[in-house]
């Protein structure tokens, strides 16, 4: 129930990647046949990469993952169009690769803003267009939340930015292969994916960039993807992305409605179970993998605790897996107090779970909710 913080290789991908991975281990940058080869197949796999969201093959450049995207993505258009000004608007609710990427920026003469979100994580266009500058040069926000799984209007915001001359950019990670992304539809000028949240190899990623625009490398050597990202690529992996993007975009037809049809039974069983529980994010516009809840009176890292000693794989409000007590950014940003952050289970559902897995969370999470409720000093005795 976590597939949002990774997913299992898809047994096709490893399929395409492992011949890469044993006989066919040439340079993609040779020119003998060996080599030739393992171009041939790395142009391929831009082209399903390309295709899955709308793009041209040429206009995707190939990363290490997420991080790496958002990083070329938002330091390239800021270092390459620095002339046009000096102005990046993000919100409080990004993930840290677009939050630290930012924050980096101002320390290093860039101008920044981050726009609040209204309780359901989503910008308020009458907000960011307050915030627009005649010196603005990109906008970054996630398509689709990677914690509460709230979608933005991108497709409005997009035609605000452009009519203001600004750039926009989305992490996109979560969305790709959950919701239908052409590129081209939604006018982004920048997208950023990650193939382990698509049942891809981890450490592997990919940037769109529109053609025409200038980006400034940040990583520098033997000029590799269009001088963008220098480094020999890593072959097997592309080749599993490839796949995966390929596999994901016909699963959208297929499979998510299925995840779809379990997410609802799963936020509706467990609100009509347990009183003062709560969904976070944006009840329709929200990923279709994703059920966020809050829980009155209880601790989320117990919650979380008890859940895996019964089997349950999730994740919480709280970051204290990572040595630290404070609240998730996110929550915070949607309203919600430290308390209540705290008390939040993510769900997150994927193509390996089935409706014998929500049965068994639907029975397995009030159960532990009305125990630790029964225990709390902050008071109720229990539930429904």
């Amino acid at each position: 129930m976590d597939h949002s913080g990774t997913t299992p290789i898809d047994p096709r991908v490893l399929e395409a990647m492992m011949p890469f991975l044993t006989e066919k281990f040439a340079n993609p940058s040779s020119i003998y046949t060996e080599g030739r080869e393992v171009r041939a197949a790395l142009d391929t796999a831009r082209l399903q990469t390309a295709k899955a969201i709308g793009a041209a093959p040429e206009e995707i450049t190939f990363t290490s993952g997420g991080t790496e995207s958002d990083n070329l993505g938002i330091k390239g258009i800021a270092l390459g169009r620095k002339e046009k000004g000096g102005h990046i608007i993000t919100t409080t609710i990004e993930h840290h690769a677009v939050t630290h990427t930012v924050d980096y920026l101002g320390e290093n003469g860039f101008d920044v803003s981050f726009l609040p979100v209204n309780k359901y994580g989503q910008v308020e266009l009458e907000t960011l267009e307050k915030e627009i500058r005649d010196n603005t040069i990109l906008i970054s926000l996630a398509y689709g939340n990677n914690e509460i799984g709230t979608i933005q209007d991108m497709k409005d915001i997009v035609k605000l930015a452009h009519e203001k001359n600004a750039l926009v950019h989305t992490d996109a990670v979560q969305a790709v292969a959950k919701i239908p992304i052409d590129v081209k539809d939604l006018g982004v000028d920048l997208l950023s994916l990650s193939g382990h949240k698509i049942y891809g190899p981890k450490g592997i990623g990919a940037l769109y960039a529109r053609k025409g625009l200038k980006l400034a490398p940040v990583q520098h050597g033997g000029g590799h993807e269009k001088n963008l990202r220098s480094g020999t690529e890593n072959v097997a992996g592309l080749i599993g992305l490839g796949k995966a993007m390929e596999i994901g975009k016909a699963g959208l037809t297929t499979e998510i409605p299925r995840v779809k049809a379990m997410r609802d039974r799963l936020i509706k069983g467990m609100l009509a179970e347990l009183d003062d529980s709560y969904l976070n994010g944006h009840p329709e516009k929200r990923l279709p993998h994703n059920a966020h809840f809050r829980f009155s009176y209880i601790e989320g890292e117990a919650l979380l605790l008890n859940l895996d000693m019964m089997g349950i794989i999730a994740s919480t409000g709280s970051a204290c897996s990572s040595k630290s007590l404070k609240a998730s950014h996110v929550l915070l940003a949607i309203g919600l107090t430290p308390e209540q952050a705290h008390g939040s289970l993510r769900l997150t559902l994927g193509k390996g779970n089935t409706d014998e897995d929500v049965d068994t969370v639907l029975e397995a999470v009030p159960k532990v909710v009305k125990k630790l409720r029964a225990m709390s000093p902050l008071g109720h005795g229990g539930g429904k």
